[in-house]
């Protein structure tokens, strides 16, 4: 099954969208990634999901990725003995580690890390945003603070600080928990939330030990701060707009949804565009016109995905969602402005001989109008390189390793095959034009270009260009 677009279509699975054929008829409809939040889902229903995405892979003869999205540190107050006040803006509320029920004047806060990094004028923002408090005196064990706006609290509810940086890592003990257990399962993704800085990935990089790929999600203002060192030491990035429009202002999001993606795909990362991208059809058949416009913005700045939340996994529309994701996507990429606006963001090459290549294979294609451009990967270096460059042409990317054709599957562009390890040179040649043929990329007389390493099997050494016809029986040389 080809795909008639570029981007990529991530699909939260859910209580609307998690038994085998549904999740078939999610494929069907456009979804090329799913999606389990491990907020919601245990270790049984995550294997039980996992299977039936793997059948449904087999069923379809598709590589299919799977990201598992971990919870991260979830900052909640405590409970009140009505189970919710009322507040008054201008008067004092103090946050504090008693245990005792909460009133109108206190509650409880369990979290000492936050009593003790909090400073006076910080902002704390509670309920997403709907209570803002401010600081005016901290004292390691209680923080008193003025109400500067909403009205209402209650039990259990979240806490956000945009202005505290928090002397605790991104994974709790139940990530690590949940990260052991997606890694048994052979995901090909993990998300990891509320990252801060760069040294959040360092203990997940230590424990997945290379089995799945990292996203870091960017939604604190502090990882915005150090975007580029975070971007280092990601394998992809997700714009995850919701809790990132809760920590900064609203008007700030757009800038800083083009900020990431813009420094991913200069950095050759994969980037996401997440949340509440068709949050009507929750509830609708069709979405608000200005989600349609918000989908058509991530696609035209050249997002290697978008993604479907509530949407898709607790939606009463879930196949309409992605199918109109889908549509939306497939009418942007055939807009006569799309190739001006990709090109005009198109970073140079690194000074490396690899970058070089993925560059020269573009413009050759290009230039000639050949059917696609061919790479062979098994890491998946070669395929990133190749969506880097965001070429005109289809991208087909050959992969003996199933893993990386799942995982390459979030990537812009790339149609990923699986397929036996070439023997040597022509066999890599002749491979790459039937594959090109049957999967529909061209006729035969049609030529493709194939880059690859150099000697066979050699990661990350991608040093050729090969000029071949398909249906030729011995491959022109370019």
């Amino acid at each position: 099954m080809r795909r008639n677009r570029k981007v990529k279509i991530l699909a939260t699975l859910g209580p609307a969208s998690s038994d085998e054929a549904m999740i078939r008829r999610l494929f069907e409809a456009g979804a090329d990634v799913f999606r389990i939040n491990m907020s919601h889902a245990d270790h049984a229903l995550m294997r039980v999901l996992v299977g039936r995405i793997r059948d449904v892979e087999r069923q379809v003869g598709r590589p299919i990725g799977i990201l598992a999205d971990l919870q991260g540190p979830k900052l909640r107050v405590g409970k009140f003995a009505n189970g919710a006040e009322t507040l008054a803006p201008g008067q004092t509320f103090t946050l504090d580690d008693d245990p005792a029920p909460g009133t109108a004047a206190r509650v409880q806060l369990p979290h000492p890390e936050i009593l003790q990094s909090v400073q006076p004028g910080h902002r704390l923002l509670i309920d997403d945003g709907k209570l803002h408090l401010r600081a005016v005196e901290t004292d390691g064990r209680r923080i008193v603070c003025t109400v500067v706006s909403g009205t209402r609290i209650s039990d259990r509810k979240g806490v956000s600080l945009p202005d505290t940086d928090l002397p605790v890592g991104a994974l709790t003990e139940k990530d690590r928990r949940d990260l052991e257990a997606v890694l048994g399962e052979g995901v090909d993704w993990v998300a990891l939330s509320f990252i801060q800085r760069p040294e959040d990935l360092a203990e997940a990089r230590k424990i997945a030990r290379g089995r799945a790929s990292l996203l870091s999600k960017i939604e604190k203002p502090q990882a915005v701060t150090r975007l580029d060192e975070i971007i280092e030491l990601s394998d992809a990035l997700m714009v995850a707009r919701g809790d990132l429009g809760v920590e900064m202002p609203l008007e700030a999001v757009p800038g800083i949804q083009k900020r990431i993606t813009r420094a991913a795909r200069k950095a050759g990362k994969p980037v996401v565009v997440a949340t509440q991208m068709l949050e009507s059809m929750i509830s609708a058949p069709v979405p608000t016109r200005a989600e349609v416009s918000d989908v058509s913005i991530a696609v035209f700045e050249g997002a290697d995905a978008v993604m479907l939340s509530a949407e898709s996994a607790a939606g009463q529309y879930p196949v309409e969602a992605v199918a109109t994701m889908d549509s939306i996507a497939v009418q942007v990429e055939k807009d006569p402005l799309y190739p001006g606006i990709i090109n005009a963001q198109r970073s140079e090459p690194e000074a490396t001989g690899a970058d070089a290549i993925s560059a020269a294979a573009r413009q050759i294609g290009e230039t000639l109008k050949l059917s696609a451009i061919v790479t062979y990967t098994g890491s998946g270096a070669t395929g990133l390189r190749a969506a880097r460059e965001r070429p005109q042409l289809p991208i087909i990317a050959l992969s003996p390793v199933v893993e990386t054709a799942r995982r390459l599957s979030l990537v812009w562009g790339l149609h990923c095959v699986v397929t036996g390890d070439a023997t040597d040179l022509d066999d890599m040649v002749a491979r790459a034009c039937r594959i090109a043929h049957t999967e529909g990329f061209g006729r035969e007389g049609d030529r493709v270009i194939i880059s690859a390493g150099v000697p066979l099997r050699t990661p990350g050494s991608t040093n050729m260009l090969r000029i071949a016809y398909i249906g030729a029986e011995e491959p022109d040389v370019g």
